[in-house]
């Protein structure tokens, strides 16, 4: 057998873990408080700077528990002080107070007369209009178009958001006042909202353009936001509603430019793709999903394959790999190898060449919180390989995610940055672990490595996906590895049809068309495990959903035994009982036969004769005419709602399909 089940006995250094940690509370914390305990809060974090600075100077038998206790008060001092400081734009200048105007001291439905006395309410005046200015702003983000499921009415028009710093405000000037107007300079981070049809000169609008327009302010907080269920941005001041087009007043930079022009010839060369590949390869390999079909883009969700449909860090690992070598499953892998060591380069020209190579990705495929944790590990790790020593990983995560919650704080309230740490968390920790155990047993190594890394990632991520859409996949650990093969082809064959775009049109689509086939399997992955009646299961919802999740997986780990290193089975009569019986329940959970439901839930009753489906909107009608075909009276909007009613109903086929309404006004 290899080493590598020594390898995985290494002791790993989490020294870095509890700060990084700290620092990532603190900050989640410190970004929910008012500005008017940020005082206090600041206050706080100095005394904790001075109590460290206390017990570094302390001597005595437990002083390493001294340094490890002030390691955590400085970083929380330090991740309080930075929260604060970066947050004090969203509450200062004129934008916030325009988009939070002081409530009026007389309640709704009371009037005050001149002696103070409150009488009838008299009759409503209109609703005063939304503040209008004029500002300077620098695009800080691509424009993303939000759609509508609404047809038919104006709700239907879609909603363009485009993040941006506005540098300069303009008051509009007093009636009757020839003076011109006041201009206040600020750095205040806002959001572009464009509701128009005619969006087509936003939607051009590149990150570092800076621009001069009129808008009218909004709050990022509508007063009836919790009604609704609506969450707010926690990073942008007020919501910019622009009135006309825009006005450049200075065009993009250089690198901006150049990675626009990338994006659009990559985007160009997909042009002659079916639907499917055209919208998923720009997504995979720059996150451009703004020609992904809805219902694909469902589909990956479904089978826990997300993080493929826009560009994460498991892209940037695989083109450094290629440079370095070293791979996602091993990521402490010592030496350098890929095309630094075929050509016989020196460590600091090879970290010098990784480090140009990852600036070039976070440009061009944007600073995504999942693309910022991939970059500062890799950074990290090539500043290891520059000085000759190891890449260790668990330090080099812990070192990225506090740079980085430190540099941008807003980072921890992020669920694509949350997400993306645990899953690397996962390959880092339990993977190695979870392989040796696999081999062992004897399993292939690939199909060891694939299965450990792939169900640790799932045990660390899943109990937050949960927070996000209260239903687990049953399919996303099989979808996965059978995705796995063909991810890394399809990103380097995506990333040299970027390349080489700007140069060749013709061998841009060639490489394309190459990387059509593994694109098309994993859209067929996809829609397939997607397609299963037992993909989804669902599952209760919020913090309660969390934590019964873990309770489960902490319990499959412990009971069963190849997760574990060092169990076996002492019968060979009980691991083949086992396996069969996964064999035979595993395709009834998943297909979920409708004789089998029926005997599980009593649905539907024996000799049914109509049926009514809650489809969203309105009920749908089953009226059976055979055995597995039925008359069906309406369907709704959602297809996935229909089919699964109709799916346990055990309806195959519909002679006839009656539409008494429209489905939307």
């Amino acid at each position: 057998m290899p080493t590598a089940p020594a390898a995985v006995h290494q002791r790993t250094d989490y020294r870095l873990l509890l700060p990084a940690c700290t620092a990532w509370a603190v900050t989640s914390a410190a970004l929910a408080l008012d500005p008017g305990q940020h005082p206090s809060l600041l206050m706080a974090a100095l005394a904790a700077a001075v109590a460290s600075l206390v017990l570094l100077t302390t001597k005595g038998p437990r002083r390493s528990i001294h340094r490890l206790t002030a390691a955590v008060l400085l970083t929380a001092a330090t991740a309080a002080t930075t929260t604060v400081l970066h947050t004090a734009d969203l509450h200062r200048g004129p934008l916030p107070a325009l988009a939070h105007p002081a409530a009026l001291p007389v309640a709704a439905g009371q009037r005050a007369d001149g002696d103070g006395r409150s009488g009838p309410a008299q009759p409503k005046e209109e609703k005063p209009a939304n503040p209008e200015t004029t500002v300077e702003l620098i695009v800080t983000g691509d424009p993303k178009q939000h759609g509508s499921h609404t047809r038919g009415s104006s709700l239907s028009r879609p909603t363009l958001t485009i993040p941006a710093l506005v540098t300069r405000v303009r008051a509009s000037p007093s009636p009757g006042d020839g003076s011109p107007p006041a201009s206040v300079a600020t750095r205040t981070p806002v959001t572009l909202l464009i509701r128009s049809q005619e969006d087509y000169p936003w939607r051009q609008l590149i990150p570092s353009t800076e621009l001069e327009l009129q808008a009218e302010v909004l709050p990022e907080r509508p007063p009836a936001a919790g009604a609704s269920g609506g969450r707010s941005r926690i990073d942008s001041a007020a919501l910019l509603a622009p009135q006309g087009k825009p006005r450049v007043v200075t065009p993009p930079n250089l690198p901006q430019r150049f990675a626009a022009h990338l994006r659009t010839g990559l985007r160009d060369a997909c042009d002659h793709l079916p639907p499917d590949t055209r919208g998923l390869l720009p997504g995979l390999v720059v996150g451009d999903v703004s020609r992904l079909p809805e219902d694909l883009s469902d589909a990956f969700r479904a089978t826990d394959l997300g993080h493929l449909v826009a560009v994460s860090g498991a892209n940037l690992a695989i083109v450094l790999a290629v440079l370095v070598g070293g791979t996602s499953s091993e990521p402490d892998a010592p030496g350098r190898g890929g095309l630094a060591g075929l050509l016989g380069l020196s460590f600091r020209t090879t970290a010098l060449l990784g480090t140009a190579l990852t600036l070039a990705f976070v440009t061009v495929c944007r600073p995504d919180p999942s693309v910022l944790r991939a970059a500062a590990t890799g950074l990290i790790g090539l500043l290891a390989l520059a000085t000759g020593r190891p890449r260790r990983g668990v330090p080099a995560l812990a070192g990225a995610v506090l740079i980085l919650i430190l540099l941008d704080p807003y980072l921890a309230r992020s669920y694509g940055f949350l997400l993306s740490t645990l899953a690397t968390a996962g390959l880092l920790v339990l993977g190695p672990r979870w392989t040796a155990a696999l081999r062992a047993r004897r399993w292939p190594h690939h199909l060891a490595s694939a299965v450990g890394a792939t169900a640790a990632a799932q045990a660390f991520c899943s109990p937050v996906t949960v927070l996000l859409a209260p239903r687990i996949s049953l399919v996303g650990v099989p979808c996965n590895l059978l995705a796995e093969i063909a991810v890394a082809p399809a990103t380097l064959l995506g990333f040299g049809a970027l390349a080489v775009a700007p140069l060749s049109k013709g061998a841009a689509e060639f490489l394309v068309d190459l990387a059509a086939l593994p694109v098309g399997w994993l859209t067929a992955v996809a829609r397939r495990g997607a397609e299963l009646p037992g993909a989804e299961l669902t599952w209760p919802a919020g913090s309660f959903g969390a934590i019964l999740l873990i309770v489960v997986i902490v319990s499959l780990a412990w009971a069963v035994p190849p997760l574990l290193a060092g169990r076996r089975f002492r019968h060979r009569r009980t691991r083949a009982l086992v396996a069969l019986a996964v064999a035979l329940l595993l395709p009834v959970v998943l297909l979920r036969p409708p004789s089998v439901v029926r005997l599980a839930t009593g649905w539907p009753a024996p000799g049914w004769r109509l049926a009514m489906c809650d489809i969203g909107q309105g009920d749908m009608t089953v009226l059976p005419v055979g055995p597995g075909t039925a008359v069906v009276v309406d369907a709704g909007p959602d297809p996935k709602t229909a089919d699964a009613c109709l799916r346990g109903l055990g309806v195959t086929r519909i002679p006839l399909l009656l539409l008494t309404h429209f489905f939307s006004p």
